[in-house]
């Protein structure tokens, strides 16, 4: 399948639930969506809005209690200020919308090799409750889908943004269909650290080519043990040396360099993967963006021919 066949799943209509000081977070996703398209990486009818997903699907992972809260916007002021974000009715629309952006993407990628949700990545929210800017936790919630579906039993999660995928992590802890990596700075968010199948903690001020010895020697590891049927891929780009909130220091070139084994391997292995966003967090909203884009580009090239 050429690179202008696969599905992009995007949406703006719901960004605008951040608030004004959340400002960069707005401004990223829709100037990553619009630099894939003046780059050419993207044609505009590739991008798709999927929606909300259904709430047959969050109670797959969260519980009724803390999902009636979300939606009825009853969620304490203590439990707003974790999350980072509000609870108003737009703000949970663009939870649902990531959500199913993610679910689209793998049964996109099932189909095509790869799925791509210009959003996601949400992986610090827990069956109760939510943290680190997550609501939702969509890798969670479209990887059960998949499961209740028959459509794969075995799942890995590659979680490479800066911070630990905890959510995830807790998840599925004691859920031998699900195995997630998590690589990660040792010294950041969150303070407290989950119990991943497998994690790499990663010293504050770690460079590209540790950190590109470290991943290439797991990533066929990982594979070969768990034989998965598709992958979640966490790129968040807050690995940048230049980002606020990272204390890695990898360039653009480590970072892209970081992309393409991921779907380098899971290419030679014939595993379809999914890829959401993440974080990112770099003073200067350029970084973010070609980061980004440079991940999505390595994704669409190396997947080009998957299907041959």
């Amino acid at each position: 399948m050429s690179e202008a066949g696969f599905p992009i799943f995007f949406s703006d209509q719901y960004l605008y639930a951040l608030p004004e000081h959340h400002r960069f977070q707005i401004d990223k996703y829709i100037l990553v969506k619009e630099q894939l398209l003046y780059q050419g990486i993207i044609q505009e009818e590739q991008l798709t809005d999927s929606g909300l997903c259904a709430e047959e699907d969050i109670f797959r992972v969260h519980t009724p209690e803390y999902w009636q809260a979300v939606k009825n916007l009853t969620l304490s002021p203590r439990m707003v200020r974790r999350i980072g974000l509000p609870n108003t009715e737009i703000s949970v629309k663009r939870a649902r919308n990531s959500v199913a952006g993610t679910i689209a993407a793998a049964e996109a990628a099932l189909r095509a090799g790869i799925g791509i949700n210009l959003a996601g990545g949400t992986h610090h929210a827990y069956p109760d409750r939510g943290e680190g800017f997550s609501t939702l936790n969509d890798i969670a919630i479209a990887s059960r889908r998949l499961l209740a579906q028959q459509l794969a039993e075995r799942i890995l999660i590659v979680d490479l943004d800066v911070h630990q995928g905890n959510g995830n992590a807790a998840i599925f802890q004691n859920d031998s269909a699900v195995c997630t990596f998590s690589m990660h700075g040792k010294d950041n968010y969150p303070l407290k650290k989950e119990q991943s199948d497998w994690d790499i903690a990663l010293p504050t001020g770690t460079e590209d080519k540790e950190y590109l010895n470290l991943l290439e020697e797991a990533l066929p590891k990982l594979i070969e043990s768990q034989e998965p049927q598709i992958v979640f891929y966490q790129s968040g780009v807050d690995v940048l040396a230049t980002d606020k909130l990272g204390k890695l220091v990898l360039s653009k070139v480590g970072c892209r360099r970081r992309d393409e084994l991921v779907f380098e391997h899971c290419s030679r292995y014939k595993i379809p993967i999914v890829t959401t966003m993440g974080g990112g967090y770099s003073e200067r909203m350029a970084d973010i963006v070609d980061a980004h884009c440079n991940t999505i580009q390595a994704g669409l090239s190396i997947y080009a021919d998957f299907s041959e």
